[in-house]
């Protein structure tokens, strides 16, 4: 009945998996490939609790 009030755990995980692809873009940009790798593993682990939320 007051399903509007609960809270899209995805929409949270969306936007910290955006803010993380933005640090490792700029880590990359200012040429540290070591942050930018180990930020782009978390990254893709938020990216792959996404995926299983959604089936």
């Amino acid at each position: 009945m007051l399903s509007f009030f609960k809270k899209n755990p995805t929409k949270k995980l969306n936007k910290l998996y955006e803010a993380k692809l933005e640090q490792a873009m700029q880590a990359q940009r200012k040429g540290d490939i070591k942050s930018y790798a180990m930020i782009t593993a978390e990254a893709e682990k938020i990216k792959d609790k996404i995926t299983a939320l959604e089936k």
